[in-house]
């Protein structure tokens, strides 16, 4: 005879089996026909097969008004819970927009704060996807409230653990300050959008004439206004890449940079890197191809690859460990810095030293972009952001002089004086207060225009030049460079170098907070 089953138990089931529907069969079609994965969809894209555990899945709105009795969807317009990635465990929230437009309740909000907190306590990354209408209209202060409350708890986890946020719908007013706290930022191309005001409150006010993905799509965050980290074609691509960036990443700042098995031999040499460096010392080369031939299998994961162009950033590994890298970029605007390249990379040396993840620094630096444009625009403050990172990181640093290190440039990138442990020079290397040409043109003015040839004579006073102070043994004479090295020994002189670091130690003066030229 067959055993009835626990008419409880069958309850359970079925609500359970409508929490999962969210908004309903045909919302989620509505959600299908514009290319959009559900949340929960998402999450099993994201995680490890089998590893979800939802929390607060029988959640429901307190709100009343507005006939919002009669709107009830179990777990309300988010999931959320853990699992893990590539067996690392991580808490996640989806937004569901299936269910009123993923609008943020006062109990949404709990659901998110909660899993915020837990994660705090137990030391995991946070993912958060966004796909939201904004605040719940409806709920007024309740709705408002949940977002200082969010807000306040990406502040306090910066720092102690991973946050990635994957905007893959809208994500409008102010809830984009919250993925604007995270450490990272993907955007799915063609549905994921982020801004403060939308398109028809700008034509009212200003009479503007924009559009949504103009307004705030991946393109315009990733290439122009550097709010965004990464955009890839499609969700799944996303997410791909999100599981990609958190093997990089410690679970907490409790924890050291990741090491896996090795895989590449930390004896190889870079023969490639011997001839790179152009003759001419204007004419530009990929710094990519530096990066590429060092880390182990050519696999670097560059962050920010669309924006400030002239330098690089992004994760590697050296001998199975994690590594943050900033490198100039020569083959655009010489590899200069300016105001957007100093924010670019302060902001990612400052996350790796959170994260205890060594930084190694490839340099190749003519110095300070001028003009009226960037000094108006506060390049002294913004140029001094990343000296300040780099000052007070204590991680362990690496910094290897490729070609010109010129001025302020030399100074902020990595330099000795900024408590970099270890600095080499390949021996095409200059260090100088400004490039041999004009530097000879303010020195020797006088001769130059007194001689028989001025030519002539400014080119023998620029190789003279070049020969006393332009070159990596005078700097090394002094301790200022620790060696110069054969290019092709890179990889293998840097591995040893974050072997010795291993178990640095460094501090800071005792203080609540330093006060950073924001």
């Amino acid at each position: 005879m067959e055993q009835q089953q626990d008419p409880r138990l069958k309850q359970l089931q079925e609500l359970r089996a409508q929490g999962a529907l969210g908004g309903g069969e045909r919302r989620i079609e509505q959600q299908h026909e514009k290319g959009k994965l559900t949340a929960r969809e998402r999450l099993e894209q994201l995680l490890d097969p089998g590893s979800f555990q939802e929390l607060d899945s029988f959640a429901t709105h307190r709100a009343t008004d507005f006939g919002l009795a009669d709107q009830k969807a179990l777990g309300d317009a988010v999931v959320t819970g853990y699992g893990q990635v590539n067996g690392k465990q991580i808490f996640v929230f989806a937004q569901d927009f299936t269910v009123m437009g993923g609008s943020l309740s006062e109990v949404v909000a709990e659901k998110i704060c909660k899993i915020m907190d837990l994660a705090m306590k137990v030391g995991a990354p946070v993912v958060g996807i966004e796909d939201s209408g904004g605040a719940r209209i409806q709920e007024g202060i309740s709705s408002l409230k949940g977002y200082g409350d969010i807000f306040l708890r990406n502040t306090l986890a910066s720092g102690v653990v991973p946050q990635i946020s994957v905007i893959l719908g809208p994500c409008a007013g102010g809830a984009v300050y919250s993925p604007a706290i995270t450490d990272f930022i993907f955007m799915a191309e063609g549905t994921g959008q982020m801004y403060i005001t939308g398109p028809d409150v700008i034509k009212a006010v200003t009479g503007e004439e924009v559009t949504h993905e103009q307004l705030g799509g991946a393109e315009a965050h990733t290439a122009i206004s550097g709010v965004a980290h990464f955009a890839f074609p499609d969700e799944t691509e996303c997410l791909v890449q999100v599981r990609r960036l958190l093997d990089f990443l410690p679970s907490s700042n409790a924890e050291d940079a990741p090491q896996i098995e090795r895989t590449d031999d930390p004896d190889r040499m870079c023969p490639g890197l011997s001839t790179i460096i152009p003759d001419a010392a204007n004419q530009a080369y990929d710094m990519m191809q530096v990066i590429t031939e060092v880390v182990d299998n050519g696999d670097f994961m560059e962050v920010q690859p669309r924006n400030a162009q002239n330098i690089i950033i992004g994760l590697g590994r050296l001998d199975g460990r994690s590594v943050g890298i900033v490198a100039q970029q020569p083959s655009h605007l010489a590899g200069v810095l300016d105001i957007d390249a100093s924010l670019k990379a302060a902001r990612f040396v400052r996350f790796c030293d959170a994260f205890n993840i060594p930084i190694l620094t490839f340099v190749d630096v003519p110095g300070f972009l001028p003009g009226t444009e960037q000094e108006h625009g506060g390049i002294i403050k913004h140029g001094a952001k990343l000296i300040y990172a780099y000052a007070e990181a204590t991680v362990p640093k690496v910094s290897v002089l490729t070609r010109k290190a010129y001025g302020g440039g030399y100074i902020v990138m990595g330099s000795k004086h900024l408590r970099t442990d270890i600095n080499y020079a390949w021996p095409t290397a200059e260090i100088a207060v400004m490039g041999p040409e004009g530097a000879v043109n303010v020195i020797h003015r006088e001769a130059i225009r007194n001689a028989d040839d001025g030519d002539t004579k400014r080119a023998e006073l620029i190789q003279e030049y070049k020969d006393m102070t332009a070159n990596p043994y005078v700097a090394a004479s002094r301790g200022i460079i620790d060696d110069v090295i054969d290019p092709a020994e890179t990889r293998i002189k840097v591995i040893r170098s974050f072997e010795m670091l291993q178990d640095k130690r460094d501090t800071l003066p005792p203080k609540k907070h330093g006060n950073i030229p924001l």
